[in-house]
C-alpha cells in the first residue's frame, strides 16, 4: 500500500507541475489538493483565483479539493490555527505526507517543516533545488499552460499581468526576476497541464491594483460548460 499524500495547491504552474512529477514517480497515493480560500472574496489566497476555477482544476486533475477557509485580513495565528485543523483532518484520513511545490526558498521550506514537525505527517518537496531557468522551459515544453494572475509591480512590469506564461514572457522578464516567480514576482493560474484530463477554457477580465500588486480576474470562458 502506497503512503497517502496531500498536495498544497495554489492553482499555479508549480503546483500543477508538482502533481505531474508525483504521478510520474508513482510513489504515493495522492488523496487531495489543499487550497486556502479567502472567504471574504471567495477566491484562492494570493493568486486571487475564483473558487469555481479551482474546482474546475480539481475536476480536470481527478482529485478532491480540501479547502482551508481563512478570513481577510488573516493574522498568522488564524492561518496556523486553520492549518492545524487541516492536519488533524488529514491524520484521521490516514495521510502520512504533505507535498509542496517550493523550489529554493529555504525560509519557506523551514516554515513548512516546522508546521508539520511532530504531527506524523512528513513534508515532501518534489521540485526542490531544480534550476528554475531549465524548469520553466521544461514546463512550457511539457504542455503546461498558464496566465499571470498577479504581479508584484516592484519586481516586474504591471503590463505582464494577464499574459501567457510562455517563452515570449520569459524573454520579457527583467534579468533580476526568477523565471518561475519563486521570489513572489508573479503568480499564475494553470489551465492546461499533463496532469489534467483536458484544458480549462478561460478568459481574462478586470484588472485591479492593490497594495503594490496588479491582479487580473481570470474567469470561465463564456459559453463553456467545462467549469
Amino acid at each position: 500500500m502506497k503512503p497517502r499524500l496531500l498536495l498544497s495547491w495554489s492553482t499555479g504552474k508549480d503546483s500543477a507541475w508538482t502533481l505531474h512529477v508525483l504521478r510520474q514517480e508513482g510513489r504515493y497515493e495522492i488523496v487531495g489538493l489543499v487550497s486556502t480560500v479567502n472567504t471574504a472574496f471567495n477566491r484562492v489566497s494570493m493568486h486571487g483565483v475564483r473558487t469555481e476555477l479551482l474546482e474546475a482544476q480539481a475536476k480536470a486533475a481527478g482529485l478532491p479539493i480540501w479547502q482551508v477557509p481563512i478570513p481577510y485580513p488573516c493574522p498568522n495565528e488564524t492561518y496556523e490555527s486553520a492549518m492545524r485543523d487541516l492536519i488533524a483532518r488529514a491524520k484521521e484520513a490516514g495521510v502520512t505526507h504533505f507535498a509542496f511545490g517550493d523550489l529554493y526558498l529555504q525560509d519557506v521550506r523551514a516554515y513548512r517543516e516546522r508546521q508539520l514537525a511532530g504531527t506524523g505527517i512528513a513534508p515532501v518537496f518534489p521540485l526542490w533545488g531544480a534550476d528554475t531557468h531549465a524548469l520553466a522551459k521544461e514546463m512550457i515544453a511539457g504542455g503546461l499552460r498558464a496566465v499571470l494572475t498577479c504581479v508584484d509591480t516592484r519586481q516586474i512590469p504591471a503590463s505582464l499581468a494577464g499574459q501567457e506564461y510562455d517563452e515570449r514572457l520569459l524573454r520579457r522578464l527583467p534579468t533580476s526576476a526568477d523565471p518561475c516567480g519563486e521570489n513572489g514576482e508573479f503568480h499564475t493560474f494553470c489551465y492546461a497541464a499533463p496532469c489534467f484530463s483536458s484544458p480549462i477554457p478561460i478568459q481574462t477580465g478586470e484588472v485591479v491594483e492593490r497594495d503594490g500588486f496588479v491582479y487580473v480576474d481570470v474567469m470561465p470562458l463564456l459559453g463553456s460548460s467545462s467549469c
